[in-house]
């Protein structure tokens, strides 16, 4: 079967302005390039269009007319919930060219609405819920529908969706990710700034799934637990980046990077005693990072570490993320940067119970703990997330999927005025935590390690200027 992926495009960081944040940072689209392979090696026809790539149509009537060039039997959409409305314009333009196209979606929104969706959206034909290599492989293959788990059809005007489907229980089962497929890899494709030193970079999973549940966390698409690509594998995956494409730094975006030990020392040995002359970040987690898991991540190549964190109220995390003891982030900081690695700090604002006080504690937290990077997400109530069930019941929340991507403040807590001043007092945080003289000083002793991104700035420099302007009062 011919069969093209779409990476639908979603909605901007500033809407109604020009996109700023893929001249930033540009993120491979990992599980549509996991089920390209898994597709091709069951000899599929198989292409991804990423509208987000650097050599991306413009226009659903662009993106429609790339798509159709390689008369595909079948069009996949894996969507986020900002990306669904604009994956599902595509599909029905699809539709409207050539009828007998079946479209599918899968990803995150999709299986956090499940069949729901299929009945509101005329122009979907199947849903894949959860994980989709297998469930659509066996759709490719022309398998009756009724008998695929993990599967949301029609059988005339009625949606039946079918029993779920097992996630399976070997990742090493998979073929490595089809790079190859994206335009314009790996040059076309950039880590976030200031994360890395040497150019190209791309960003790989090797585990699914999380043993914790954290309120405002989705889990719908590879649901409670943790599975992991053994070390052999995860060197190999990295050989081949750096072999094929000649990558030099990649970010692992694994929730629970570090939680096997044994995967992880194994890994970093084998980075050691044969290194492919990368570097590396990953993400770890309070209470699971000693000195020699530091170390050994270190001598691999690691340069930053990544914490969630959430809050800097300790209140507020007890209904966030139980089991964070903000006493021992700081310590950990410390730990990790005392064995030459950088400390990252992921927080959100706007959380359900938030006020004023808390964000400047939240504020005062990340400046005092002296973290080398931090990232503030905008609390985005998703469908899949436990929080999402009375979301009404604790502030004002406009359900624009358009708007839900973490950029953009949908939900407004009852502690908190407005959405102008939560607006405000976001861009007056990002303001202080890059002004702060301590990280200032920290900044310029490393401006020569980032000289790959400085240049890259200098290219797009009124892009940058636009996005500096976004944070002035």
């Amino acid at each position: 079967m011919r069969i093209v992926l779409v990476h639908p495009t979603g909605s901007n960081f500033v809407p109604g302005k020009k996109d700023i944040t893929r001249a930033a940072n540009r993120m491979v689209p990992i599980g549509l390039l996991s089920i390209a392979a898994f597709l091709e090696r069951s000899s599929h026809r198989v292409w991804v269009c990423d509208c987000l790539g650097p050599k991306a149509p413009v226009g659903v009537k662009a993106i429609v007319a790339h798509i159709l060039q390689y008369k595909p039997d079948m069009v996949g959409f894996s969507t986020t919930t900002s990306a669904f409305l604009d994956a599902y314009d595509i599909a029905l333009a699809i539709k409207a060219a050539a009828p007998k196209i079946k479209t599918v979606f899968g990803g995150v929104h999709v299986s956090g609405m499940g069949a729901a969706l299929m009945e509101q959206f005329k122009g979907m034909d199947f849903a894949v819920i959860g994980e989709g290599e297998i469930t659509l492989n066996a759709l490719a293959n022309e398998e009756d529908p009724a008998g695929i788990d993990g599967l949301v059809w029609r059988q005339g005007t009625e949606v039946i969706a079918n029993a779920p489907r097992k996630n399976m229980p070997r990742l090493d089962d998979l073929p490595l990710p089809a790079y190859h497929k994206l335009e314009g890899f790996p040059k076309g494709y950039r880590l976030p700034p200031f994360s890395y030193i040497h150019t190209p970079g791309t960003a790989i999973s090797t585990s699914r799934g999380c043993v914790y549940q954290c309120t405002y966390c989705d889990r719908s698409v590879f649901k409670q637990g943790f599975r992991a690509n053994s070390a052999d594998y995860t060197y190999a995956h990295l050989k081949m980046l750096r072999d094929r494409f000649g990558i030099r730094h990649v970010n692992i975006y694994d929730d629970l990077f570090t939680i096997n030990r044994s995967r992880i020392f194994d890994l970093c040995k084998q980075l050691t005693d044969r290194p492919l002359g990368l570097m590396f970040n990953c993400a770890v987690r309070v209470g699971h990072t000693d000195d020699a898991l530091l170390e050994a991540l270190k001598s691999a190549g690691c340069l930053m570490v990544s914490l969630g964190v959430e809050s800097g109220d300790p209140a507020l995390l007890e209904t966030l993320k139980a089991g964070v003891d903000l006493e021992a982030v700081k310590h950990t900081v410390s730990r990790i940067q005392a064995k030459g690695l950088r400390a990252k700090g992921l927080f959100m604002m706007g959380v359900i119970g938030e006020t004023e006080a808390s964000i400047k504690q939240t504020s005062d937290f990340i400046v005092a703990t002296g973290f080398d990077d931090m990232n503030m997400s905008k609390f985005t109530p998703f469908p899949g997330a436990p929080c999402f069930e009375d979301i009404h019941n604790h502030g004002a929340f406009n359900p624009d999927w358009r708007l839900m991507n973490a950029l953009n403040f949908v939900f407004v807590p009852k502690e908190i005025e407005s959405k102008e001043r939560l607006d405000y007092l976001y861009n007056q945080h990002v303001k202080r935590f890059y002004t702060d003289t301590k990280w200032r000083k920290k900044f310029k002793a490393r401006l020569w390690d980032h000289r790959a991104t400085l240049w890259h700035m200098l290219a797009n420099l009124p892009t940058f200027l636009a996005a500096k302007k976004h944070f002035e009062p």
